[in-house]
């Protein structure tokens, strides 16, 4: 037997828990599905984890112009790449953290799978997902799953969105640069 939702969100990352967050907010029974891990690309692998890198470049920036600000250094400041990149994972674990405490706070089912939509809302009738186990390999360190995550099954909704993120394509007659 399905389980039923008023909303299912596809993807959490910036788009997906915004929405479930909003659409439980407003009273709906919230699903979201997510294959790897909550906050999506963004969060776990792109613009955080980069913003915290330039973070630490730019503070050794600043250790390399000292004396523009009037200080100096006895001795040598040196650069420890593996701390940095420590670092930066610290950071997005932390914040998928976050987006885990949204969840739970908000009383969003999390569903850990890859889901596909088998039927779509059509009238009275809700729309159908299936949700399989990820085929995704894990990131390392892995960020602890929320507590009371639902995972593979059928799932039901009057509303699906997806919030699957986008690759960029070429478009025919235009070369990227």
């Amino acid at each position: 037997m399905a389980e039923n939702y008023d909303v299912i969100i596809i993807g959490s990352g910036p788009g997906g828990y915004v929405t479930a967050v909003r659409s439980a907010q407003l009273g709906f029974k919230t699903a979201i599905v997510e294959r790897e891990h909550l906050g999506g690309i963004c969060l776990n692998w792109g613009c955080i984890p980069t913003k915290a890198l330039l973070r630490s470049a730019e503070i050794m920036h600043y250790s390399d112009h000292l004396k523009d600000y009037g200080l100096t250094i006895d001795g040598k400041v040196s650069v420890d790449t593996a701390a940095v990149v420590d670092r930066s994972r610290k950071v997005s674990l932390r914040l998928n953290g976050g987006v885990a405490f949204l969840m739970k706070k908000n009383k969003v089912d999390v569903i850990w799978g890859e889901a596909k939509l088998s039927k779509a809302a059509s009238g009275d009738k809700p729309g159908e997902i299936v949700v399989s186990k990820s085929s995704k390999k894990p990131m390392e360190p892995q960020p602890p799953a929320p507590k009371g995550v639902k995972g593979e099954g059928t799932y039901t909704a009057k509303h699906i969105i997806l919030a699957t993120g986008a690759r960029p394509r070429a478009l025919p007659g235009i070369e990227s640069d």
